[in-house]
Parts: structure tokens; sequence; C-alpha cells
């Protein structure tokens, strides 16, 4: 099978929903993009898509019409030109996604391959959970950013999910992201408390992308159907995020 070029394809992840995962891949996204590079958001929550929900935009071609055979993978793309970058819609509620067999799955990542090389970054927002579909979508990139908050089910969750896709061969590297932390200090207390179960478990230390601190300008965005960067360009989630995309961009 011809996958995409891995060094390019970034996952986002986390093991628990509504840690701000969707959030953070639009808003990094829009990031890369606004510093001149090539970027294709990806929406891999299959079955509870809501990249286009969040920026307000109504495509008018998804993934369930690349999956009826009705368009490639590439005529699904949608331009979102206020963010300068592009995006593969899902479509939230669609049994046809939920349930898509592992062979589908394939066809799609072989449609992909060709596409990532035309980008300088692929951004695949992954769906909550380690579901077999989850898995493979995070196996096709080079690293994955799981997305955690000081919650403990997040932190149990997410060290399941690093646990199993680092069974991988070969496994994504895996980096962390502390979002809706109070403080910088309290995001390294949750940043070392998953940290420790890695290395005491599963001897692997994963490394810290980011801290991004709670604010609450990201729910006005996220209300407005905006990107922050257009709503509070600097606003403390939007200056912690451009840290993490600097990062990213260096590596």
């Amino acid at each position: 099978m011809n996958e995409p070029r891995k060094n390019n394809v970034i996952a986002i992840a986390s093991g628990k929903g509504g840690v701000g995962k969707t959030w953070l891949s639009v808003t990094l996204s829009h990031l890369i993009a606004r510093s001149g590079r090539s970027v294709l958001l990806f929406d891999g929550d299959i079955g509870l898509a809501n990249v286009d929900v969040q920026l307000g935009l109504t495509p008018q071609r998804d993934l369930s019409s690349m999956l009826a055979g009705r368009h490639t993978l590439a005529e699904t793309i949608t331009r979102y030109d206020e963010g300068g970058f592009d995006i593969i819609a899902g479509r939230s509620g669609s049994a046809s996604l939920a349930t898509m067999p592992m062979e589908k799955m394939h066809g799609m990542a072989a449609e992909l391959a060709p596409l990532a090389h035309n980008y300088d970054f692929v951004i695949i927002d992954l769906g909550a959970g380690i579901e077999q579909h989850v898995q493979y979508l995070a196996s096709l990139a080079s690293r994955c950013i799981v997305v955690v908050t000081d919650e403990p089910t997040s932190l149990t969750d997410a060290y399941a999910f690093i646990k199993v896709v680092s069974a991988h061969k070969p496994a994504p590297d895996m980096n962390v992201a502390i979002n809706q932390a109070a403080t910088q200090k309290e995001g390294e207390a949750t940043y070392h408390a998953l940290n420790k179960a890695c290395v005491n478990f599963l001897n692997m230390s994963p490394p810290l992308m980011g801290i991004i601190r709670r604010d609450n300008k990201v729910k006005d965005s996220i209300r407005s159907q905006k990107s922050l960067l257009f709503k509070a360009p600097h606003s403390t989630a939007a200056t912690d995020a451009a840290a993490m995309s600097i990062k990213l961009m260096q590596r």
C-alpha cells in the first residue's frame, strides 16, 4: 500500500473527547499556514467530524461522497480561504463513516498518499479513543501529539492511547500537549504525572510539545465559528499555540 509521506504527516490525538483536540488541530493548521507553509487539515474524527463546524464552513463535498464513489479524495478538498489552508471534511453523525470497513480505510490512505506530497504539512484530527480506525490513521503519521487536560480520565485515556499506538511497528513519535492548564506550573505537573506513568510502565518518555493555558477566548471563538487567530490573536491561548507551532515547524 502506498502510504502518505510520513515525515510531513502529524496526527492530533486524545484518549478522551472534549479536551480541545479539534480546536488545536484547527489553530495549529492556521498558524502554520500563516507562516507561509502549505497545510492540509484532514478531519479523521470518523462519524463525529466537526472541523467544518468550528470554522463555520459548509463543504459541498466530504469524506462520505468519496466513500460512496462519487468523488476522489482530492475532489473533496475544501479551501478555507480566510485561513489559507485546505480541509478534507468528514460528516458528523454518518454511520457509514463510523463503521467504515478497513479495506476502505486502506483505500482512503492510498489516495491520501499523493496528496500529502503536495503539502508541507498534513494534520490529521483523530477521533477520541483507541478504536481500530483511530489507531490506523495514527499509524500514517510520523508524529502524534496527544492532547491532555488535568482531568484524571483524560490522563488515564491518554496513557492508554500512547500504550496501544506505541505498540505499532513502526510507531509514530509520541508527543504530549497539555491543554486548558490553569497555569504553566499546573500544566507541567499534569505532564509529569503522565510522563511518570509512561516511564514506569512503558519505558518511554514522550516529549512535551507545549502547554496551552485556560482561556475563555477559546470558547468565544468556537461559539462564533471563527478561528481564534481572527477573534483574539493576542490572547493567552493563541500565544501558547503559536509557540507550539514554531516547535513543530522547527522539527
